[in-house]
């Protein structure tokens, strides 16, 4: 595996932005200035609660809202799924100022506590409602909870297989999780969309960013003014983001390289099984081994094809 060229990386961004734009056109926003349109839409007050404890109760009612509605669903896209259950809550009154605005702790290995997808709710203003399917669905299902605590439950995988993170691997299938929430139907409103639109250019502009900063020498400050023009972020986010790749060359870049190497199997699959090809297959096949290195992933996948192919040829009838 290889990080993208600044080029594609930038193709990638330009590509979502043509799709933000059409949803931005229909709902009768002027996007000439994407960053500026998409913070002004963060600041709506038909997108946020009230700022108040009610507020912060009605947002994790609501995420955990969004959960139950996905779980009965699972089951068409996944042969196996979690025993483990998953839970919202509140980040701790007193981590909230350091702490991301969402993060997931898997359940421990005995089963004993669910997973839980925590939400920071030290600012309302932080929790636009067109966002919240999104970030439900890469912290809790389909995305981290599934594959994590999936990977705990293995037990005839050595201990450090059902633990280890590679970062490509387990961010990668959250961002793949929320793409195929998209395709799904489980974004159904244009504000959703455009909220898992919104969440795949942060994604994409970092490959942008990460390998400006590394590869073409770009400054601090070009890198964050392409990100307040293209994210739509607020500037001390933005700042923050941009430190952040300048001291961890690469580990931004690893979510989409995973979520792109996923989708790149999973369309090979398809091409080459035809309709022997079954979704929830596949996706046992990519969640059957822990998080994997993607060239182990790839191994995985290929030798699933293999058999499948066997498999077709030993049923099909002599001639």
């Amino acid at each position: 595996m290889r990080t993208p060229s600044t080029p594609s990386a930038w193709r990638r961004s330009r590509a979502i932005h043509a799709k933000l734009r059409e949803i931005l056109t229909r709902e009768g926003y002027h996007a000439r200035d994407l960053g500026a349109t998409l913070r002004a839409l963060h600041a709506e007050p038909r997108f946020l609660y009230p700022d108040d404890e009610e507020g912060r109760a009605r947002i994790l009612a609501d995420y955990t809202a969004i959960v139950a509605a996905v779980e009965p669903r699972l089951p068409e896209w996944f042969g196996r799924q979690p025993q483990a259950p998953v839970v919202v809550r509140r980040v701790p009154a007193f981590k909230e100022a350091g702490a991301a605005g969402a993060y997931y702790q898997p359940p421990p290995l005995d089963g004993s506590r669910p997973g839980i997808f925590f939400a920071n709710l030290r600012s309302v203003r932080e929790v636009v409602r067109f966002g919240m399917r999104t970030l439900a669905h890469h912290e809790a299902i389909p995305g981290h909870h599934l594959q994590i605590a999936l990977a705990n439950e293995q037990h005839e995988l050595p201990l450090f297989r059902r633990v280890v993170p590679f970062t490509a691997f387990v961010e990668g299938w959250a961002l793949y999780a929320e793409q195929l929430a998209a395709e799904q139907g489980l974004n159904p409103t244009p504000w959703d969309q455009l909220g898992w639109l919104v969440a795949d250019v942060f994604r994409a502009v970092r490959l942008v960013v990460d390998t400006g900063l590394h590869a073409r020498r770009w400054s601090r400050e070009r890198a964050i003014d392409y990100m307040l023009a293209n994210t739509g972020m607020p500037e001390t986010d933005v700042v923050a983001e941009v430190e952040r790749y300048a001291v961890l060359p690469g580990q931004a870049c690893a979510y989409k390289i995973g979520q792109i190497e996923i989708l790149r199997l999973r369309e090979h699959a398809r091409r080459e099984l035809g309709p022997r090809f079954e979704l929830k297959h596949f996706h046992d096949v990519v969640l059957g081994n822990g998080a994997l290195p993607l060239v182990l992933l790839e191994r995985e996948v290929e030798g699933w094809i293999e058999s499948e192919q066997g498999a077709a040829a030993e049923s099909a009838p002599m001639l």
